[in-house]
């Protein structure tokens, strides 16, 4: 039970998809400018991060290793969160419209999202047992939650302030994202 906290642990804070490991970046910063944009944003990965990562390791386990084709994991993959994001697509357009318009082209790009990519090729990389694998998947897509509605609520204050003309916009973006990374930084020492 303790590895498992130990995991979760590491995922969310130390080794988080978005600050530590750099992956996300294009939802992370496009989808942090208002709090309830970055709150659907949120769920939406934490849903395709957690179903991609369950799925790919079972494709990868049952099919890919049997019949000794795991040169087409990418392929896989890519077919695996490519599916996912079109069902969160379809639902959100139907049942939560204004979210869906708000999430505009973020959405789509979730496919694209190298942080769910990475978590599915660190779930087999590290050679992840299933259980593994499903903890694993769940806390890095908390991480990502986490640093998104966290850069968001900095960045929804960064627009009361007096920011100087060069600095203002993506670039007050970076230098924030930099900042918070450098927070959870701090974390490295609990390894």
């Amino acid at each position: 039970m303790g590895e498992y906290l130990v995991l979760i642990i590491s995922c969310i804070f130390i080794n988080n998809i978005v600050l530590a490991q750099y992956l996300g970046n294009c939802p992370f910063l496009g989808t942090s400018k208002k709090m309830d944009t970055a709150v659907g944003m949120a769920g939406a990965v934490i849903f395709v991060l957690t179903m991609a990562g369950i799925i790919t390791w079972i494709v990868d386990h049952y099919f890919l290793k049997a019949l000794d084709i795991e040169y087409l994991r990418t392929i896989a993959f890519i077919l695996v969160i490519a599916s996912l994001v079109q069902f969160v697509e379809m639902f959100m357009k139907k049942m939560i419209p204004a979210l869906y318009s708000g999430l505009g082209i973020f959405l789509p790009l979730i496919t694209t999202n190298c942080a769910v990519m990475g978590v599915c090729l660190i779930n087999i990389k590290e050679e992840y047992i299933f259980l593994e694998a499903l903890i694993a998947s769940i806390a890095y897509a908390a991480g990502f939650g986490l640093a998104l509605i966290l850069f968001a609520g900095v960045r929804e204050r960064i627009i009361l302030g007096r920011v100087p003309r060069p600095l203002q916009d993506t670039s007050i973006g970076l230098v924030t994202a930099g900042m918070l990374a450098l927070a959870f930084w701090g974390f490295k020492g609990m390894a």
